[in-house]
């Protein structure tokens, strides 16, 4: 009878196969998952670096360009250039007596600059501490004190 029991409670071993392989399948879609997750961080991070690399290249070809620039610049605006075009033009330099000044009626100059006064020659001052600041503790202590004994003097009182 012991025999019957443990025959009845037993399962049939199609379902302890089947058991095994949905355990074996879950860890298989939980590993392929992990590895899927995986996967999708590595490649936007990969994909987000060689998109910084692009702009660092960016940056290096613009401050390569305004460097270009500046030298450029700084050449033409040199005086041995300066010097080169107003001779290919035909140019030459006036002098104070060819100049012609004209008077314009009702046109006020610019200002210059409006520049900070000169510097004044002043006393040297030492800053003013007051005792509160320059007392030591001792000090401190001491005139409470001498305050306190001062204000408990007895006075008379009249009836």
């Amino acid at each position: 009878m012991k025999k019957d029991l443990l025959q009845a409670y037993k399962q049939a071993p199609w379902r302890t196969q089947v058991q095994w392989v949905g355990i074996f399948l879950l860890i298989v879609v939980a590993v392929a998952a992990v590895a899927g997750l995986y996967l999708f961080i590595s490649g936007r991070s990969a994909a987000t670096g060689r998109r910084i690399q692009n702009l660092e290249s960016e940056v290096a070809e613009l401050q390569r360009q305004n460097n270009d620039l500046q030298t450029q610049l700084g050449e033409i605006s040199s005086s041995r250039s300066l010097n080169e075009r107003v001779e290919s033009l035909n140019m030459r330099p006036l002098t104070p007596n060819e100049a012609i000044y004209l008077e314009v009626p009702g046109y006020i100059p610019p200002s210059g600059p409006s520049l900070a006064p000169p510097p004044s020659i002043k006393e040297e001052r030492t800053p003013i501490l007051l005792p509160e600041f320059t007392d030591t503790f001792i000090e401190w202590i001491s005139s409470k004190l001498k305050a306190d004994t001062q204000t408990l003097t007895p006075t008379e009182v009249q009836p």
